[in-house]
C-alpha cells in the first residue's frame, strides 16, 4: 500500500531494480558460459527462488516484504562483492554488486517514505 505521492516513484524504482537483478541472474546462468555437470533447472532455483518469493510484496509495495526483501538482498550483495574480486572485477559481478546495491538502498528509501499517516490526535 502506498501512503504518499513520492512512494510511487520509489516503488517503480524499487520493481525496476528487482527486475534488473533478476534478469542478470538469469542471464549469468547462461553467460559467459553455463557451467557443466550442472543442472540448469537447478542453478536457476538456488538463483531466483529467494527473490521470486518477494515478487507479490514488491509488485503491490507492501512494507514488511520490502523488510524482508533487503535481508535478502544483502545475501546476493555479499555474493556478487565476492565474485567480483575473485574475478578481479568481471562485468557481470559487478553489475550484480552495483545492481543490489541499489536495489537495498531505494528499498530503504522507500520504506521511509511509505511511513503510514499517524491518526490524527495521537
Amino acid at each position: 500500500m502506498l501512503h504518499n505521492p513520492k512512494a510511487r516513484i520509489t516503488a517503480r524504482l524499487t520493481i525496476a531494480l528487482y527486475i534488473g537483478v533478476l534478469a542478470t541472474l538469469l542471464i549469468t546462468t547462461f553467460y559467459p558460459a553455463q557451467v557443466e555437470g550442472v543442472s540448469v533447472p537447478l542453478m536457476l532455483s538456488v538463483k531466483l527462488i529467494p527473490l521470486l518469493a518477494f515478487a507479490v510484496p514488491v509488485f503491490r509495495g507492501h512494507n514488511k516484504g520490502y523488510i524482508w526483501l533487503a535481508f535478502v538482498v544483502i545475501f546476493y550483495f555479499t555474493q556478487a562483492v565476492v565474485s567480483a574480486w575473485l574475478s578481479e572485477g568481471a562485468a557481470a559481478p559487478v553489475i550484480l554488486t552495483i545492481l543490489t546495491f541499489l536495489l537495498f538502498t531505494v528499498a530503504m528509501v522507500h520504506l521511509k517514505v511509505n511511513r503510514p499517516i499517524p491518526p490524527q490526535g495521537a
